[in-house]
């Protein structure tokens, strides 16, 4: 069989490295999966493209770029030595501390001498007659191994502007996703910003209070909690660390995997108008983490959804001064369709002078041109553009490698109608490879840490049983795949998240087919699942 490689690939006299497990990706899935192999004795590796550890929060250094999920949920459980000595600063993390974090884990863990940085995979091919992985890096290198673990993270592949004209516009454009390491000043710069995503709402205040002037070029309006990020205290810190124990066993059985979490336990169509308001602005004051959760069917049905989604609609009104931009920025769909946005004076950021809103809906824009963003309606000059577009979620950075299993199917050939795998954690046709929060589990719906712990536990185990048994090849069955997948086309649809275009279904990049890609049944439902499914000896899986 031949692979085509994508990308400058470098030839390479070094020998092929064999390994017993090769992780692609040095964020906190490929870090926890390694630490977690080294641990049993098995040979491991991970190869990564940057040139550290962090994964997503490696690349995403844009100006504001925050954890929405608490610091002391947002972190290792596996280690309780680990979880006493780390001390987070703020209720919600900023990057830089983020990727402190993750230095100090692969430091303290010794993991940075079995990872090989600057190395970007570009195929990876299950040998039938070896049964090992065969991957292959734009510099040449080749290694090979029994097991592969695709640790590639759901919003890690950018979405790359494709405006035309770019080439020629003379000022500096920036990717959110891609942000440089290195300051950027901004001072007496005219500003562009197009997106207004999770990424722009956390950008958009810092980026209007150090430049000249700030354009948003919106397309579709985004709910957005207050944050109301704070320090943490050390008393609170102490009380929490007491109490960890207590406070992941919460996570592991909750369906966001957040133990701080209050969940709502009626409807919002049976209390008063008056008790719902109270309910909202109670939540709205404390920030961000549970507002969606005040009541069980603000995610199913629309009427009770329509009471938290106006609720936000009025805050904004009452924040934006300007009502032609308050209505701009007050979204039409349902609350929580798309993933809901926690900010720091996002809002009142449009209720500055030299912040400006523009609607590309009624003014498209046509292309770049050399001053800047041109409309359909008018020239923007910038001295700076910066694109938060999003990233092309779940599959992006696995489709970007050239992924070929048995009888050479490739994986973008199988995926052409969306994802397909059994448990979002292996895919029917490639034997021995496991994705790590891979679309089709519930990953991106709640706490990344929780869902990332479990996939790499279970993982972990599935490898020890293959040796224990004496196994050589595992893989889903095609009938358990496609029951799996029925299974979350069947969940998703008792919910409202269908409802709009969002990156959940993949509508944010062109002529990707609208599948909705997460696990919406919860992490605990799936936890459980997973659990049965390897208790009943691999149910669903053929072992050989």
């Amino acid at each position: 069989m031949n692979s085509k490689f994508q990308g400058d690939l470098k030839n390479s006299d070094q020998p092929m490295t064999s390994v017993d497990a090769i992780i692609v990706g040095a964020g906190f899935g490929g870090m926890y999966m390694l630490h977690s192999l080294n641990k049993l004795g098995f040979k491991a590796i991970i190869l990564e493209e940057a040139n550290g550890v962090g994964g997503t929060w490696y690349w995403n250094r844009y100006p504001g770029a925050r954890c929405d999920i608490p610091s002391i949920e947002y972190s290792y459980s596996f280690s309780d030595e680990l979880q006493q000595e780390w001390e987070w600063s703020q209720k919600y993390s900023t990057q830089p501390e983020i990727l402190e974090y993750a230095n100090h884990v692969a430091d303290r863990f010794e993991l940075k001498e079995h990872i090989r940085f600057n190395e970007c995979v570009v195929s990876a091919q299950y040998m039938e007659n070896s049964k090992k992985w065969k991957l292959r890096t734009s510099s040449g290198n080749t290694y090979e191994s029994k097991y592969c673990v695709m640790a590639t993270g759901s919003l890690s592949s950018i979405n790359k502007p494709k405006f035309e004209g770019i080439d020629s516009y003379k000022g500096d454009w920036y990717i959110t996703g891609k942000w440089p390491n290195k300051k950027i000043d901004l001072t007496g710069k005219s500003v562009g910003i197009i997106g207004t995503g999770s990424s722009a709402v956390q950008a958009i205040p810092i980026l209007a209070e150090n430049s000249k002037s700030l354009t948003v070029f919106q397309r579709t309006a985004n709910y957005s909690i207050p944050a109301n990020n704070r320090p943490l205290d050390s008393e609170e810190v102490k009380h929490v660390k007491d109490n960890y124990s207590s406070i992941r066993e919460k996570q592991r059985k909750g369906k966001g995997g957040v133990a701080f979490t209050n969940l709502g336990l009626k409807s919002a169509l049976e209390v008063s108008e008056e008790e719902r308001l109270k309910e909202y602005q109670e939540r709205w004051d404390k920030g961000y983490v549970g507002f969606i959760s005040a009541y069980t069917d603000i995610g199913t049905n629309e009427e009770a959804n329509e009471t938290a989604a106006e609720f936000v609609r009025s805050k904004i009104r009452e924040i934006v001064k300007n009502p032609n931009t308050a209505e701009l920025l007050s979204p039409k769909n349902a609350i929580g369709c798309k993933r809901l946005c926690a900010d720091t004076n996002y809002f009142e950021t449009y209720n500055r002078d030299n912040v400006s809103l523009i609607d590309v809906n009624d003014t498209p824009i046509e292309s770049l041109v050399a001053e800047g963003v041109k409309t359909t309606e008018k020239i923007f000059d910038l001295d700076v553009v910066v694109f938060a577009i999003g990233f092309d979620a779940m599959t992006g950075a696995l489709l970007g490698i050239d992924i070929k299993g048995k009888n050479g199917i490739e994986l973008k050939d199988k995926w052409s109608d969306g994802p397909r795998s059994y448990l979002g954690l292996t895919v029917e046709g490639f034997p021995n490879m496991f994705t790590i929060t891979g679309p089709g589990s519930p990953s991106v719906l709640g706490n990344m840490m929780v869902a990332i712990e479990q996939h790499v536990e279970w993982i972990t185990q599935c490898i020890q049983d293959m040796e224990a048994d004496g196994k050589s090849e595992i893989e889903p069955d095609y009938a358990a795949e496609n029951k799996w997948m029925d299974h979350i086309e069947e969940v998703a649809n008792q919910t409202l998240r269908y409802s709009c275009n969002s990156w959940y279904v993949g509508a944010n990049v062109p002529g990707k087919k609208r599948v909705f890609m997460p696990y919406v049944g919860g992490y605990d439902v799936y936890r459980k699942k997973c659990n049965e499914i390897s208790t009943n000896g691999y149910e669903g899986f053929l072992r050989i």
